[in-house]
C-alpha cells in the first residue's frame, strides 16, 4: 500500500474539496435567481431612471467594488443622471467639457460637500459611506443636476427608456423590493426570489 506524508494528504484533501465544490456549482447546487420587470407610471408608460432595489438582505455583508463608479460631466450634463452604488463605493467625478466644472453636494446626508472647481481632464473623487439619496449639483452651471443613490446591498438596477429592469443573481428568499425616482413615488412590494430562474414584477408609480 502506498503511504503519503501529512503534507501530501492535506493537499489531496484540499483538491477533493475543490473538485466537489466545482461539481456542486455545475449541478446547480449554488442557487440564485433574478428579478425582472417594468416600472410604469399610471396609464402604462415606462419610467426611465428609476432605481429598483432590495434594501435589506438578512445576514448579508457586502464589500464595495474594487473599481470606482464614474460620474462624468459632458456637454454640460452629468452622466449618468442617476447612479446607484453600494455603500463604501468611491465615485470618480470627471470633467470632459472645455469649461470649468464644480461638484457640490447640498444634502444633509452624506453631509454638505464642495469638491471645488476643476478643468477638463482632471478627476475628483469621494467615497460614500452612508446609505442615502445624494443630489449632485454644479455651482458653475446651476442647470446641471444628477443623483447618486447609495444602497446597503448590491441588488439594484436602473430602468431603461421603456421602464425595464433586471436585478441578477439574488440569493433565494423573500425580500422587500423598493423603488426610487426623483419625481414619482411608488409602494414597496414583497417578492419571493426562486432558487433558479426569474420572477417578474411590475411597479406602478404616481406623482
Amino acid at each position: 500500500m502506498v503511504k503519503f506524508n501529512k503534507k501530501v494528504q492535506l493537499r489531496m484533501i484540499i483538491l477533493w474539496i475543490l473538485l466537489l465544490l466545482s461539481l456542486f456549482v455545475n449541478q446547480g447546487y449554488v442557487y440564485a435567481g433574478d428579478i425582472k420587470g417594468k416600472v410604469l407610471i399610471q396609464g402604462g408608460k415606462g419610467v426611465k431612471d428609476a432605481v429598483v432595489y432590495i434594501d435589506e438582505v438578512p445576514g448579508g455583508k457586502f464589500s464595495p467594488p474594487g473599481e470606482p463608479a464614474v460620474m462624468d460631466q459632458r456637454n454640460l450634463k452629468f452622466i449618468p443622471h442617476v447612479l446607484p452604488i453600494l455603500v463604501g463605493t468611491t465615485v470618480y467625478f470627471l470633467n470632459n467639457d472645455n469649461v470649468l466644472h464644480n461638484v457640490f453636494l447640498p444634502d444633509v446626508c452624506p453631509g454638505e460637500l464642495d469638491l471645488g472647481t476643476w478643468f477638463k481632464g482632471d478627476v475628483k473623487k469621494y467615497t460614500f459611506t452612508k446609505p442615502c439619496i445624494v443630489t449632485i449639483l454644479c455651482n458653475v452651471h446651476p442647470e446641471m443636476e444628477a443623483y447618486i443613490v447609495v444602497l446597503k446591498t448590491p441588488y439594484f438596477a436602473v430602468t431603461d427608456r421603456g421602464g425595464n429592469f433586471t436585478i441578477k443573481d439574488i440569493p433565494p428568499g423573500e425580500y422587500t423590493l423598493k423603488v426610487w425616482h426623483e419625481k414619482l413615488r411608488g409602494k414597496d412590494i414583497k417578492v419571493k426570489v426562486p432558487e433558479k430562474g426569474s420572477v417578474y414584477i411590475n411597479l406602478i408609480l404616481s406623482r
